[in-house]
């Protein structure tokens, strides 16, 4: 049944008024379960190559090449997924997003030569590609206004957890067993697809947005008696004032349309911006200090892997303060200081391998909080019907900066040097400081209704 532009059954204001509770963590827990297998996919090339560099006699285009191809199979799967969440719903594509890239990780084993590795990582790309966006979408759609920043993000941590497991597991894995076995244990997350079936219902705010509202209540009933111990606790009063949940039509033309425009283009730009940044540098500083600074293997991913655990420690901060800060002062903030270190660097002739990776390391943590909350902020951008087209096309972006950065550092590399490569990341901070300090908006204690009050087609059965 359409809904009649009303919120028959309270959705938002239900889901508003839910305490925290396990059944909460438990979902989180395997949603960012998934996020870990992602990250530790979509980087273990960086810690395989400089096993792979010698054995198969790499030139750097095909180093850049083969850590994009990746990033190019999750230009197709962030945006296919994205539309597929809005029709047939969260869970199902977050589950078979999973299997894909699992499977994938599994063959890649088999690959003899760069050719087939190449080919392999693009289709892998894809479910990696899809997985995040919607696994972020899913989880903000669950969280209440007040305390929403704490509750994505401890779920977005395990990305970065997941970045930098991959970086401790190459330092030991590569050398000892082979590069083979970081996709075996890349394979593994297909194990994940099984209690998500089971445990994960479907997102209420999205059957709103179908007008499935029996079926939204449905499962909101249920968690609510799981939450409150099939009434032995009770539940805290309904608040007043919550915007409706309404159906609605999503149509990738309305993410261009009235404030949406602005925020879908300020949105693009940072995260081309975070992740031109982020992937480009985790994925290349290994195969630099192997190249250029003729460290050994084990020394080399020693180097990632200190980088993405400051990233990490800095996100951990993120979980108890992005709230109170807010997201511009965290996101503008952190660009602009990450451009000081990435300057020197770029400007320092001579570095050291030690010096570039402390400055790449004070980089990293500078804008450690951006990446792993980029997900979480999108998401409070659009409304229910919206919200998942909007990540998965933001996504979008993402990847172009993930295929295109690397590729670009190949190439600038044996031209211009580390300096060169360097002054590229500084001109990606400088431009998504000044973009979200200027466009971005805040949304830091409002619902998500609140958020995105703007009317749209109703939808109809």
């Amino acid at each position: 049944m359409a809904s009649n532009g009303s919120d028959r059954f309270q959705i938002a204001a239900r889901m508003e008024r839910l305490p925290l509770s396990r059944w909460h963590n438990k979902m989180r827990l395997i949603v960012g379960s998934a996020n870990f297998s992602d990250a530790f996919d979509a980087l273990t090339v960086a810690y395989v190559l400089p096993a792979l560099i010698p054995l198969w006699h790499l030139a750097p285009t095909e180093i850049g090449a083969l850590i994009s191809i990746g990033y190019a199979g999750q230009v197709v799967g962030g945006l296919l997924s994205g539309w597929l969440a809005e029709k047939y719903g969260r869970v199902p594509v977050m589950i078979g997003n999973i299997v894909l890239f699992s499977l994938m990780s599994f063959a890649c084993i088999l690959a003899q030569s760069y050719p087939t590795l190449f080919a392999l990582r693009f289709v892998q790309g894809i479910g990696l590609g899809g997985e995040v966006p919607i696994a972020n979408t899913y989880v903000s759609e669950y969280a209440k206004s007040k305390g929403r920043g704490r509750f994505v993000l401890m779920q977005q941590m395990m990305f970065p957890i997941g970045l930098t497991t991959v970086g401790l597991v190459g330092i030991f894995v590569v050398p000892l067993l082979g590069w083979q076995w970081m996709f075996v244990l890349g394979g593994l997350p297909v194990l994940l697809a099984l209690p998500m079936i089971r445990v994960l219902p479907e997102s209420p705010r999205w059957l709103v947005s179908k007008g499935r509202d029996e079926e939204a209540d449905r499962v909101l009933t249920q968690i609510e008696a799981l939450v409150s111990n099939n009434g032995a606790i009770p539940l805290p009063p309904m608040p007043a004032n919550v915007p409706p949940a309404v159906a609605a039509v999503g149509r990738f033309r309305d993410l261009f349309a009235g404030i949406y425009r602005q925020r879908t283009f300020s949105l693009w730009v940072l995260w081309f911006c975070a992740y031109g940044i982020t992937y480009a540098m985790t994925g290349w500083l290994p195969s630099i200090m192997r190249t250029i600074y003729h460290q050994p293997v084990s020394q080399s991913n020693l180097y990632g892997f200190v980088l993405n655990v400051v990233g990490l420690l800095v996100l951990l901060t993120a979980v108890f303060t992005i709230d109170r800060i807010g997201r511009k002062v965290a996101f503008a903030g952190g660009f602009l200081l990450a451009a000081v270190p990435l300057l020197i660097a770029a400007f320092t002739p001579d570095l050291s391998a030690l010096g570039l990776a402390t400055l790449a390391t004070l980089a990293f943590g500078a804008m450690g909080m951006i990446p792993g909350s980029l997900g979480m902020f999108t998401a409070e951008n659009y409304p229910n019907h919206l919200r998942a087209l909007g990540n998965g096309a933001t996504s979008v972006s993402q990847r172009l900066s993930s295929v295109i950065s690397p590729y670009l550092v190949g190439i600038i590399l044996p031209a211009y040097g580390v300096g060169g490569v360097y002054g590229m990341f500084a001109v990606f901070a400088i431009i998504g400081g000044i973009t979200c300090a200027l466009f971005s908006i805040e949304t830091a204690g409002k619902t998500l209704e609140e958020l995105s009050p703007t009317a749209a087609p109703v939808a109809t059965t």
